[in-house]
């Protein structure tokens, strides 16, 4: 495969205004983003926004930054406009979409998920880690994968068959915590994004449900932890601390 990663990134955020420029350890976190991409060493990188400041900052540190729409209601329409930029003759099979927001992601986290879809016939792949604390798994804004290792083509993937914000499955065994990444054959990328949103998509506000519900097949790699992510001015202050340590 082929893989071009991008990295959607817009100002607006309802818990953290600015996001993509607030500074980590000396540096904006869409250009650390940006580097945890580019030490993955799957493809070219480039930064998918509608933001003539981050595009400014994304250049000045020696990325590409594309500017799109501001009307995309998803990270993932901007991303298949932005592959359409990139790259119109289509030469890269595969586009990876990794969220802007995950300053810390150590990069083998994103070559799992560009390896899992080239091992695999599936149209979607992503990334997902055990829950080993227990408010995890009852907490809404952690989005969990029920996942199957049944009828999954490699060694070492599973087949999701569903999202959710609830805790689930239940009884006895592992949760998984769905890691924001997602490697899409660009066919399937195109399909998507022409999709109307689905019911279960809105119920639980999951666009990757509305391809599970149009028969698409999303394949999951595993993790061993979770990579922080910043949402609010409380994670933002740790995600700098825990920088800072990397950095000692």
């Amino acid at each position: 495969m082929n893989p071009i990663l991008l990295i959607p990134a817009r100002m607006a955020s309802n818990r953290l205004p600015g996001k993509p420029l607030a500074e980590i350890a000396g540096k904006p976190m869409i250009v650390r983003v940006a580097e945890r991409a580019r030490a993955a060493d799957i493809g070219p990188v480039a930064v998918a926004t509608d933001s003539a400041d981050i595009a400014d900052v994304v250049r000045g540190a020696g990325f590409t930054a594309v500017m799109t729409r501001a009307d995309h209601p998803s990270g993932s329409d901007r991303v298949h406009e932005a592959a359409g930029i990139c790259d119109p003759a289509g030469a890269h099979d595969a586009v990876i979409n990794l969220q802007g927001d995950l300053p810390l992601i150590e990069p083998d986290v994103i070559a799992a998920a560009a390896n899992a879809l080239a091992r695999s016939s599936a149209d979607i792949a992503t990334v997902a880690a055990p829950i080993a604390d227990a408010p995890e798994a009852t907490n809404p804004n952690v989005v969990k994968v029920v996942a199957t290792e049944t009828a999954c083509v490699a060694p070492g993937l599973m087949r999701a068959l569903y999202f959710t914000r609830a805790t689930a499955p239940s009884g006895e065994g592992t949760l998984w915590h769905h890691i924001g990444i997602y490697a899409w054959r660009r066919a399937a990328l195109a399909r998507f994004v022409t999709l109307e949103p689905s019911p279960l998509e809105q119920r639980e506000r999951l666009e990757q449900l509305r391809a599970l519900e149009h028969g698409m097949e999303i394949v999951v790699a595993q993790a061993q932890s979770v990579p922080f992510g910043v949402d609010t001015p409380e994670d933002l202050e740790r995600a700098r601390a825990m920088a800072l340590g990397e950095t000692l």
